[in-house]
């Protein structure tokens, strides 16, 4: 069986005996910056976590809980401890070494997979000849030298089965550090054996204060070329070829940030170079399609006739709003009756058709590529690991009842229902409030958009007609509407994000991954309607409840005018309000996650410039840690993203080139500021991208609905349609006469009082005088028998669009349960070696357990 391994090559620095496992782990000598300390009361020992705090202004409470703590690190867990001041002796610095009894205990207890057996399974020639065609796109070989093992959980009364050259060096870093911190969140800091669950774990004693930090080290980096300390490391090497913009077209090594950062870093990295390369393909036909409508652009008879002086300048509108707003000509909109046709236009259809395939594609063939990740990573078996032996220390602290559990039998605590269900109504509860304050927001943001339209519509009504023609004031209450309305988003995200944490530790979740799930779905939820509510209004309901002339609606107690859409359609505001939210989220969450990080570490780099020598733990300790929902934000921001891109791409298929690029810089972001700009987290277990998975399908599936209701009720794709195939006149099928033919009249003497502008109650414009105007309807005009009913043509419109939403899910549907029937969830070539693993691991740890019988 062949895995793919990251292997360092340094002979000049250290001599490296290294033994690689199947999935990907390197286990080494120690780094350098790891034998720093000459003077260490162990020899030299590699570093496996550090505390840090500073002198006690309390009267020494915390200075006795430290105690307590340490003690209990030595003498009940076996830890080596080691103390340090920093240079500038205010901070205290707790080294933390583990020793080969310890780590091999809990490898032990937690199932940690180890190296068994080299696998003599070679590279096809084939894929060989591959990767030297690729050889370019690929970081180079000693970053990814393949190395082939079978992997066993360790045992502990069977360590001679397994392949174990040092000791030392047998756990990698991050394996290590995984052991020491489920120690340190399990540690109790009082005496004697009564338990206390109040004073149990290293969060507890980082919540009060009494350690400041707790974090494993990171290898050394070399940023400086002309340092002359050899100092390369898996660390360097990330930040050569992974964290370097220039690396941008290049594959991520993934086993080494695996290896390195451990397994829920490396799949979110695994997971978002996947999607950058899918964007790839929707970029392509996205630009396609817009280089379509931008070629068409001359040829099209709509906008042509909207701004001719002798059809668009004669036809008189009736006013968008009562009172303040005037009538107005149509080739005012000239401008926008332009642009509109680069969105909506016939490959507008095939791209909204092509997206649904598209998003089917990527979730398939996801799924195999994490198969194939769970498989090389040993994380096949893993969800057992994690219900039977991760419970959250919170959930054994607060839980008071125990019961037996029937997979180990053994006591552990649990939540009674009645204790379960009061907080989960709570927890519900909340969630639902927060999404109606969303919802009035966005009411809100609609009653500005209604109030302030009129406002912008009396001052623009004296400028000349160029500037209302660039500057109308439907388009800058669209602008300023959604610029409000980001403003809004950005605030409230920020309070519910407390706010889903602090439900989410109510609940008091047994697992991580049970935590983690309860809070992305909270998250979600929140700003599924936070993000997308305002374009849902846009696209859905804007423009589809207005009345017609003397029968309007009204909102707010009949004060307000619902909102009208312009001649061309409400779909050039929704690319409007898509545009700058998705592209202002973009640019805050960068300064969020970049700058910010920056600014402090320069400050605190600033604080303490003159401490020269500084050793690896000061300077680690000067970095920002990443929060336990340090990458809830990262799969957030991408799963948004992806909403924004799939949710309402028939409006804007420049969408996927936009988050194209955003991600090709988004990975080399992320990864420099994991590398460079944060403390290195502790290396985390987790098998998927957890709730993600299950949240992508549903935006999946709702893309497609969405999508086929913009193209039917949104765009004007439809109506023209129909016109072109049977009102149009004449022989040939043209849309010549379109927009007369979309536009129904109304006579003016039959308006209300309250519906005609205030400052020209008996209208006379352009010095003619008017007696009927026109609006956006299909309705009959005066002084037919149903004047002002609805026309055929309008429910022949309507028909075709019902059956458009039809024909397009249907055919979106059907190839998406084909794909996913045809392709398989895990490759035929991971299967088989996974059975074929199963069978040899027990066949292996069978034949040994002989040994050892005829042995004795």
């Amino acid at each position: 069986m062949e895995r793919r391994a990251g292997e360092m090559e340094n002979a000049t620095l250290i001599e490296m005996n290294s033994v690689v496992n199947s999935h990907g782990e390197d286990r080494e000598t120690p780094h350098p910056i790891h034998q720093e300390n000459k003077n260490s009361v162990y020899g030299e020992p590699r570093i496996d976590f550090v505390l840090s705090y500073v002198d006690d202004d309390d009267g020494g409470k915390k200075a006795e809980q430290r105690k307590l703590f340490e003690d209990n690190l030595r003498k009940k867990y076996n830890l080596q401890l080691e103390h340090e001041y920093k240079s500038d002796c205010k901070t205290h610095f707790l080294k933390i070494h583990a020793p080969w009894e310890v780590l091999a205990n809990y490898a032990d207890k937690l199932k940690i997979k180890v190296p068994f057996m080299k696998s003599e399974t070679k590279q096809g020639k084939g894929k060989e000849c591959l990767d030297c065609l690729k050889r370019h796109l690929y970081p180079p070989s000693e970053i990814i030298k393949p190395e082939r093992y079978y992997t066993a959980p360790f045992d502990n009364s069977k360590s001679d089965s397994f392949l174990i050259e040092d000791k030392e060096t047998f756990f990698h870093p991050s394996t290590r550090n995984r052991i020491v911190y489920y120690i340190l969140t399990r540690c109790p800091y009082y005496q004697g054996d009564q338990v206390n669950k109040n004073k149990t774990g290293i969060k507890r004693l980082l919540s009060n204060g009494t350690y400041t930090s707790a974090y494993p080290l990171h290898d050394c980096l070399c940023l400086k070329k002309a340092e002359q300390v050899l100092c390369e490391s898996d660390r360097d090497l990330l930040y050569k070829h992974w964290a370097r913009f220039r690396c941008f077209y290049k594959k991520q090594p993934l086993d080494l940030i695996r290896k390195y950062y451990g397994e829920k870093i490396g799949i979110y990295f695994a997971w978002l170079g996947f999607y950058t390369e899918m964007l790839f393909f929707a970029a392509v036909v996205g630009v396609i399609c817009f280089a379509y409508g931008l070629h068409t652009y001359d040829d099209n008879i709509t906008s042509k006739e909207v701004c001719d002086p002798d059809i668009g300048g004669k036809i008189v509108m009736c006013p968008l709003c009562d009172k303040m707003c005037s009538f107005w000509k149509l080739n005012l909109t000239c401008l926008s009756s332009r642009t509109i046709h680069l969105f909506d236009n016939a490959g507008t259809v095939f791209f909204a058709v092509f997206m649904g395939i598209w998003v089917t594609l990527f979730l398939e063939f996801w799924k195999r590529r994490q198969a194939r990740l769970k498989y090389e990573w040993d994380l096949v078996d893993f969800n057992e690991e994690e219900q039977l032996l991760q419970i959250r220390p919170e959930f054994e602290l607060k839980c008071t009842e125990k019961r037996k559990n029937p997979i180990t039998e053994e006591e552990e605590p649990y939540l009674p229902i009645k204790e379960k269900c009061p907080r989960l109504f709570v927890s519900g509860a909340t969630v639902l409030f927060w999404t109606c304050l969303v919802v009035a927001c966005i009411i809100g943001v609609i009653a500005y958009r209604l109030a302030v339209y009129a406002t912008f519509a009396g001052r623009i009504k004296n400028m000349i007609q160029l500037l209302e023609s660039v500057v109308s004031p439907q388009q800058t209450t669209a602008v300023t509407a959604s610029l409000i309305n980001f403003a809004i988003i950005l605030i409230l995200n920020f309070l519910y994000g407390h706010v889903a944490i602090w439900i989410t530790d109510m609940e008091i979740p047994k697992t991580h991954s049970e935590y983690e799930n309860s809070l992305t779905t909270k998250l979600f939820m929140f700003q599924f309607v936070n993000y997308y509510s305002s374009c849902f209004y846009v696209a859905f309901f804007k423009g589809k409840f207005v009345g017609y002339p003397g029968e309007y609606t009204y909102m707010f107690g009949g004060h307000l005018r619902n909102e009208e859409c312009a001649p061309e359609g409400c779909l050039i505001e929704l690319t409007t309000q898509l545009g700058i939210i998705m592209s202002g989220k973009q640019l805050v969450a960068n300064i969020q996650e970049i700058v910010l990080p920056l600014l402090k570490n320069w400050w605190t780099n600033r604080k303490r410039r003159g401490h020269s020598g500084s050793s690896q733990w000061e300077q680690d300790h000067a970095l920002k840690s990443l929060s336990q929902f340090g990458l809830f934000d990262e799969y957030l921001e991408m799963v948004i993203q992806f909403g924004f891109i799939t949710l309402f791409v028939a409006s804007f298929p420049l969408a996927p080139l936009l988050a194209l690029f955003n991600n090709i810089l988004e990975v080399r972001l992320d990864a420099w500021k994991f590398t460079t700009q944060l403390q290195r987290p502790v290396a985390i277990r987790a098998r998927n991208i957890g709730a993600w998975n299950e949240i992508l399908n549903v935006v999946a599936v709702l893309s497609v609905i969405t999508n086929a209701f913009i193209m039917a009720f949104t765009s004007e794709m439809i109506p023209r349609l129909v016109y072109l195939y049977a009102y149009h006149p004449g022989e040939e099928a043209t849309m010549a006469g379109y927009i007369s033919n979309s536009l129904s009249v109304y006579e003016i003497s039959d308006l209300r009082p309250n519906n005609l502008p205030h400052f020209d109650a008996n209208p006379t414009l352009f010095n003619t005088n008017i007696t009927k105007c026109r609006y956006r309807d299909y309705r009959y005009p005066p002084g037919h028998p149903q004047e002002y009913k609805h026309t055929m043509q309008f429910w022949h419109i309507l028909a075709a669009r019902l059956a458009f939403i039809i024909i397009m899910e249907h055919i979106v549907f059907v190839v998406k349960f084909l794909v996913a029937y045809l392709i398989p969830d895990v490759p035929s070539d991971v299967r088989d070696r996974i059975r074929f693993e199963q069978y040899l691991v027990q066949n292996r740890l069978v034949n040994e357990e002989l040994k050892m019988i005829k042995s004795s």
